[in-house]
């Protein structure tokens, strides 16, 4: 009988033994994925902050944490169920779907630079607050946000993916890495935007201070945060843009900084983003076009 169980004790813990070493690999395989997802990580960061800009200060945070919740749902229940499936049985139907997404994302990012250039009348200040204030507004917001989330997360998925399966074939280590990521990814976009649209509020605390160095670093924040914010807006509707038409354009096999002579380096991936987002820009418009030409998008601004 002692033998039996010290048999047991060793067969335990040479299961351990294999978990725990799955479990770096797995670990590691997510942090490469991650790496490999960082442009469009980068986007997803610019592209929120939009969502809370000109709501009141105490909505904020409870506004960011509505969408992560949001985007990390999009993740585990949606997305990685169905890029595994995809993965192993309809391999070739991931790339139509992530072009379909990146139409999406060219469709808000023109819809966004077309209001911008065509503006419509202009309502009044009473109006704006209570619309701004209006619980229909932040769910119209919350919803808008996550819906852009989805398909940032599908691209953020779908390329931890495909570098996770090139180095391993079992579903499970893939699902376990794409956990990982997603939930990695989604504390670290999320808690980067807590802090930007939170910074004008640590700029007034400094400021309230006796010490004159915290003054003038929070006087610099409270007046920088709305300059930063409004650039995070302008990057956040590039990046749907370039985003939106570099899975386009790649999704046909084309390499637009190749057709400049470039093949890498800052220049190459300046030339690709560049050319991805006046390429993004135009299916943009043209779907805002035809959007707008439908019975039902007649009312939409």
């Amino acid at each position: 009988m002692p033998s039996g169980l010290a048999a047991l004790l060793d067969d335990v813990a040479t299961i351990t033994k294999v978990a725990a070493a799955s479990m770096d690999d797995v670990a590691a395989a997510a942090g490469k994925a991650s790496t490999k997802a960082a442009g469009v990580v980068i986007d997803d960061a610019a592209v929120t902050p939009q969502y809370v800009t000109g709501f009141d200060p105490s909505r904020e945070l409870p506004i960011i944490w509505r969408i992560a919740k949001g985007s990390l749902v999009n993740k585990l229940v949606f997305i990685l169920p169905a890029a595994l499936l995809l993965s192993a049985f309809l391999p070739w139907l991931i790339t139509p779907i992530l072009m379909l997404g990146g139409s999406y994302l060219c469709f808000e990012g023109a819809e966004k630079v077309l209001h911008k250039l065509m503006p419509h009348a202009e309502e009044t200040l009473e109006e704006h607050f209570e619309e701004v204030c209006s619980k229909t507004h932040e769910e119209n917001m919350v919803k808008g946000a996550v819906r852009t989330d989805f398909i940032l997360s599908t691209e953020i998925m779908v390329i931890s993916l495909k570098e996770v399966a090139a180095e391993y074939s079992s579903i499970w280590m893939q699902a376990g890495a794409l956990i990982i990521v997603a939930i990695a990814i989604t504390l670290a976009v999320y808690g980067v935007v807590g802090l930007i649209v939170k910074m004008d509020d640590v700029g007034l605390n400094l400021a309230s201070r006796a010490n004159s160095a915290a003054q003038a670093v929070g006087r610099a924040l409270v007046k920088g945060m709305p300059k930063l914010l409004g650039l995070l807006t302008l990057v956040g509707t590039a990046a749907m843009l370039w985003v939106g038409g570099q899975i386009i354009v790649h999704g046909f096999g084309l390499h637009p900084q190749e057709w400049v002579g470039l093949h890498g380096g800052l220049s190459g991936w300046l030339a690709d983003a560049a050319i991805c987002g006046v390429i993004g820009l135009a299916i943009g418009a043209v779907i805002v076009g035809v959007f707008k030409a439908l019975p039902f998008g007649k009312g939409e601004h």
